[in-house]
């Protein structure tokens, strides 16, 4: 019996760096998405008012998709939900990154939403 909790180990390890790794992406672009709200306005034209919709469009599917995510991990999976989460919000960021104007931007942060919410640990609950 322990022979066989000893070969489990290195598993449990993966998993929980790639669901430290997954946090850590969501934290830091929370973070670094505030920090870079007045380059963003400067850049891409965005008014006070619509500034706010680079937030917004983050926070709408992140919180509304909740109970989806913890029931979509029931019935597919918990690991093929996080894997496409990750997936999703990884092109997300790309998207970001890559933007030229507010429509763009505030799609692809709708999209990290989405990503997001189905990586995110407490939807597995």
């Amino acid at each position: 019996m322990h022979a066989s909790g000893s070969s489990t180990r290195p598993s449990r390890w993966l998993a929980l760096v790639v669901l430290c790794a997954g946090m850590l992406m969501i934290i830091l672009d929370q973070t670094v998405v505030n920090v870079a709200l007045p380059a963003i306005q400067a850049d891409l034209g965005f008014s006070q008012s619509s500034l706010a919709w680079i937030v917004n469009a983050y926070l709408i599917p992140f919180g509304g998709l909740l109970l989806l995510a913890g029931r979509l991990g029931d019935l597919v999976g918990r690991k093929r939900i996080l894997i496409a989460g990750l997936v999703v919000f990884t092109v997300a960021s790309l998207l970001c990154g890559l933007s030229t104007n507010q429509q763009v931007l505030i799609g692809a942060r709708f999209l990290q939403g989405v990503g997001v919410r189905w990586h995110r640990p407490s939807s597995w609950a």
